[in-house]
């Protein structure tokens, strides 16, 4: 007992110091500017924690929630951090609400709004706020499920300025930040990392540290030249442009206030998809300025960063995601594809995610290339724009073909989808050799180019191998490129080869069939049972474009299943 009694000293001696610091006229207006309350609050909850008394946090309460008010309405003129005063009292709202009745949502998305939004640029703030979500995942997912994909803007700043040291609970917090409503906002949100870095370094050099100052509150510039932009407290999105005595340097005028981009980027909470206006004057020469400057440690660790968000991303996407968010996140995918923060090693790194999480959920829904059949085409159409788009549709003709464009039940979706190959492949053929060979450029358009052709041609046979229906168009088409004058030797070949596979239904079926497999006729191969029906790969001579007989002895009887025999293993 005599334990006890000393614990209920401690826990009023501490309270008194609250109680002090109310009536101190120089700490009232701003609690945190005395060192010492944070110690009584850390003291008063390691006391009830220990204790377990639901009579000395009923004491407590009253004094922690009247000092938490007090904080929050200092934030505005206060020259300390109130961060991590305010998430120890937090701390104490999430472990005894239950017991006082206490709801922490609203004094959650308090601190977000009122405090975080002003100090995540602080080191200590943001370390510590990222602990305090890892430490209590388990509460914000049953318990506040909404929040943090609410405020994933908010802690994207966070990370983009405090940059790698805080990468690991980042990546623990992320997946938190996934909801039904913040799926595809988050997106591409995480790509433009390096762009959000750009805007926070611009608001810095025009308005000075962002530590102590909600970049929403800015009211008034210095400098009088700079423009206004307000936005609601509940959003963080609008800074000045400096027009001053740096207005001649590189990045003056790398975004504007105006912009729509830069206002999307800076803002707190997730209000929906914002389309990100890439052609806009703003987010031109931002890109243009980062070309042309040396790259800041920030926008380096960025660049490092977003892939590896992504791929997180991604995986719980396959993991987690329903089927009409995926549905809905491979379109902007597609046009996001061509459209990312231009360095060499950071787009090469996100496109390849992109890609091959594209084929994935393909791969696990089908039928999602019949659904987006239209910007699947809109892509085919823009396929010789840039590299990037000639890349995105190469992948998206295999996936096509790969999938006998949803299965045999949207006949009308492989119609279309078989007509825009058509196209894609007549007006190119004759171009495909117009390209001179004299510059590196032109022979590596020229080599994208047949690869590009080559996979059309190989959709096309798929496609009318899973749609017979489209065979005798489809032996017209690759008739045309077989027998083209001008067609590259690679495009050529293949055709010929898919011609030739053509001719063996049984062969076509096993080779260019649909992976899912569907109907499968007499002497198909079915490759899932290899392992135990065949003992070679089907003539992969015809594959490899080797002329001539094959280079080592078998016969279809060794692969193929004989009514009087038993498959040999």
């Amino acid at each position: 007992m005599a334990k006890m009694g000393e614990k209920v000293g401690d826990l009023d001696f501490h309270l008194r110091s609250l109680t002090s610091n109310a009536r101190d006229s120089s700490s009232a207006s701003d609690p945190a500017s005395d060192p010492h309350i944070l110690q009584s609050v850390r003291k008063i909850y390691e006391i009830c924690k220990e204790e377990g008394s639901e009579d000395l946090v009923a004491r407590a309460h009253p004094q922690i929630n009247k000092l938490f008010q007090r904080s929050v309405l200092a934030l505005p003129n206060s020259q300390t951090s109130n961060g991590l005063l305010l998430l120890t009292i937090l701390q104490f709202f999430l472990d005894f609400g239950e017991v006082v009745l206490h709801d922490a949502d609203p004094s959650l998305r308090t601190f977000f709004r009122s405090c975080l939004s002003r100090e995540f640029a602080d080191p200590v703030v943001a370390e510590a706020t990222l602990d305090f979500i890892n430490r209590n995942k388990k509460k914000f997912l049953t318990s506040f499920p909404a929040l943090l994909p609410q405020f994933f803007p908010l802690l994207l700043k966070l990370i983009a300025w405090n940059g790698t040291k805080l990468e690991n609970s980042f990546l623990m917090v992320l997946p938190t930040m996934m909801s039904p409503g913040s799926f595809l906002p988050l997106f591409p949100s995480l790509l433009d990392l390096p762009i959000l870095v750009i805007a926070l370094e611009k608001v810095e050099k025009s308005s000075g540290t962002l530590i102590g100052s909600s970049i929403a509150s800015i009211q008034k510039s210095k400098a009088p030249e700079m423009l206004l932009a307000l936005m609601d407290e509940a959003y963080t999105g609008s800074t000045i442009e400096d027009r001053g005595t740096d207005s001649g340097s590189d990045d003056s005028s790398a975004i504007d206030v105006a912009d729509p981009v830069f206002l999307d980027l800076l803002k707190d909470e997730n209000d929906g998809i914002a389309e990100r206006h890439w052609t806009s004057a703003g987010m031109a020469a931002a890109l243009q300025a980062a070309i042309n400057t040396a790259q800041s440690v920030r926008l380096k660790q960025a660049l490092q960063l977003a892939p590896r968000f992504l791929s997180v991303y991604f995986e719980i996407a396959l993991q987690d995601a329903s089927d009409s968010l995926l549905c809905a996140l491979l379109p902007l995918l597609m046009s996001r594809n061509a459209t990312v923060y231009p360095d060499k090693i950071f787009s090469f790194e996100v496109r390849r995610r992109i890609i091959d999480f594209m084929l994935a959920v393909f791969q696990r829904s089908p039928d999602f290339v019949a659904l987006l059949k239209k910007p699947i085409i809109d892509r085919l159409g823009e396929a010789y724009d840039n590299p990037e788009k000639t890349e995105l549709a190469l992948h998206l003709c295999w996936a096509i073909g790969e999938h006998g464009a949803g299965g045999v039940s949207h006949k009308n979706a492989a119609r279309e989808l078989f007509e825009s190959l058509e196209l894609l492949l007549y007006e190119n053929l004759s171009s495909s050799l117009d390209a001179s060979i004299d510059s590196m450029t032109a022979t590596s358009r020229k080599s994208s180019q047949a690869r590009l052709l080559c996979f059309a041609v190989t959709a096309i046979a798929k496609l009318a191998t899973c749609h017979r229906e489209l065979l005798p168009r489809a032996r017209v088409s690759l008739a045309k490129v077989a027998r083209s004058q001008n067609s590259d030797k690679r495009v050529w070949r293949r055709a010929r080869d898919c011609l030739g596979l053509m001719n063996e239904p049984a062969i076509c079926s096993s080779v260019l069939g649909p992976s899912s497999g569907g109907d499968q006729g007499p002497g198909t191969v079915k490759w899932n049972e290899g392992g135990s029906k065949m003992i070679s790969h089907l003539p992969f001579y015809i594959l490899s474009e080797q002329e001539g007989p094959p280079f080592h002895d078998f016969s279809f009887v060794d692969i193929l299943r004989r009514p009087d025999q038993d498959p040999v293993v």
